[in-house]
């Protein structure tokens, strides 16, 4: 009888024993799927905050280089509305140079035609000839 409730109680202890350690191995299972899920959570929140990061740099570089394409345009109009300027005074220039050449020209073509007028005649044909012509016989 004593064996037999021995060997009860010791069934008894190791279906005890049993129990305890399923549930300890089942807590600590447990345990390891929640650590699991929250690495799980905590790198996904961290990727989408590394994604906003670099979402945001490039945002920002583009508007950097939406800034600098700005100046540079507004630089290259200026630059060229200088140089169209500068071509048109130099067009100008070479107006007035004209204009000028041309009223010299003219001035000195009407002293030259007011000289012409005021010359004497040469005589036409000279060798003493009325009019280049001879009148008669040269005998």
């Amino acid at each position: 009888m004593n064996k037999q409730l021995e060997k009860m109680k010791e069934n008894q202890e190791y279906e005890r024993r049993k129990r305890i350690a399923e549930e300890k191995h089942k807590e600590w299972v447990q345990k390891k799927t929640e650590e699991e899920r929250r690495e799980r959570k905590r790198k996904v929140s961290k990727e989408m905050v590394e994604k906003a990061t670099r979402e945001l740099e490039k945002m920002q570089l583009q508007e950097k280089a939406d800034i600098k394409y700005k100046e540079w345009l507004k630089k290259k109009r200026a630059e060229e509305a200088e140089k169209k300027k500068k071509e048109k005074e130099k067009e100008k220039e070479r107006e007035a140079e004209l204009q000028e050449k041309r009223t010299r020209s003219e001035k000195v073509f009407k002293e030259w035609l007011q000289n012409a007028r005021n010359k004497p005649q040469p005589a036409l044909n000279g060798y003493g000839f009325p009019h280049g012509k001879s009148t008669g016989s040269y005998t």
